[in-house]
């Protein structure tokens, strides 16, 4: 699929506001982009609990593990679920709440210079076929969209915050992520 970013949304991709995010602080633009994982419960696939714990709108009694989430505000720029599908919640040009106390390269904060990409998963659990291709195709988007981002920037949520976060796993396969980024950077 062909994504055009326009006012910092993806146009094809649906849309799923969230207001867990805020401005970025003046002068600072996207240049890292952070890979995570998600599932809600811990190891359930499907379903809308993603995004309305993202926006808000999660019933905390839904689940007995909810009840250790209860009250927080996070999202993510994006979710890419198992199928494939790309979901948007916040502007790239605006701050969201996905990396918590981090660091990278000797500066805090992260979430105010970085994109935040969700993958509907587990550490352990393999990533499906067609997430990689999503991330791949959007990543590709990114790269373009946003010049100070680069192949080299691009890390998982557990470099900017080790010993705190382990995503997006041992199971993710960034050699095969960065020969799709490889490949789609080849086709344009």
């Amino acid at each position: 699929m062909q994504y055009t970013v326009h006012n910092g949304w993806i146009a094809e991709l649906r849309h799923v506001p969230s207001p867990n995010c805020a401005a970025r602080p003046p002068g600072f633009e996207p240049e890292l982009l952070v890979l995570h994982n998600i599932s809600l419960p811990p190891g359930f696939y499907g379903g809308d609990y993603i995004e309305r714990f993202f926006s808000n709108g999660l019933d905390w009694e839904a689940h007995p593990y909810f009840q250790e989430i209860r009250g927080l505000r996070v999202s993510a720029h994006l979710l890419v679920r198992r199928c494939g599908e790309a979901v948007q919640f916040v502007s790239f040009n605006e701050r969201a709440w996905h990396a918590g106390r981090s660091c990278w390269n000797g500066r805090d904060n992260c979430n105010d210079f970085s994109i935040g990409v969700e993958l509907e998963g587990c550490d352990n659990d393999p990533y499906t076929d067609e997430q990689y291709d999503a991330l791949g195709e959007i990543s590709g988007l990114l790269l373009r969209a946003y010049p100070l981002l680069s192949e080299d920037r691009i890390v998982g949520h557990s470099e900017i915050a080790p010993g705190r976060k382990t995503d997006p796993g041992p199971a993710f396969d960034w050699v095969r992520y960065r020969q799709q980024l490889q490949r789609v950077a080849a086709a344009r």
